[in-house]
């Protein structure tokens, strides 16, 4: 039997998730550096429950997972998964790296049948060959109750 790999994990950061603070410090090889928002109340939340945005530790980083949807009105899915994908870009760019960076990603969905679709559609846009690992588990919830996929991504830092 084969397993499609998929990557989106998460922790908690919903579409119009808190601003990042601009640039990043290099660390060296054997020292972790924590990626944290900007926004007084993501980092608040972040720093109560105790995590961080994303961490670097060598030439990889790794992000908390990011919570997307439902689709504000007026908005379809797909849009919603698109602000996410870019939040998550935004995270990366933070960290030194990209989407084509990216070597592994998990998503958790609420109801992977409804969500899927979308995700893919939009995760393709965003993510081109030589492809990541990519795992996708349909779970029962997420932390943020109206969330219906969190995704987590690992990447490695950008060679450029």
């Amino acid at each position: 039997m084969r397993t499609t790999s998929i990557v989106i994990a998460g922790a908690f950061a919903l579409v119009g998730a808190p601003a990042l603070a601009d640039g990043h410090e290099e660390a060296p090889a054997n020292t972790k550096q924590t990626i944290m928002p900007e926004d007084e109340a993501g980092r608040a939340f972040m720093e109560q429950f105790g995590f961080s945005e994303a961490v670097i530790h060598g030439d990889t980083v790794y992000l908390s997972g990011v919570i997307a949807g439902p689709a504000p009105e007026g908005m379809t899915r797909e849009d919603a998964y698109d602000l996410t994908f870019q939040y998550i870009g935004s995270v990366l760019a933070r960290a030194g790296s990209s989407w084509d960076d990216v070597v592994d990603l998990t998503t958790y969905h609420v109801d992977i049948d409804a969500s899927l679709p979308a995700l893919a559609a939009v995760k393709n846009r965003y993510v081109k060959a030589p492809f990541p690992a990519w795992t996708a588990i349909d779970i029962d919830r997420l932390y943020a109750p109206q969330g219906e996929v969190e995704i987590k991504v690992t990447a490695r830092v950008s060679g450029e």
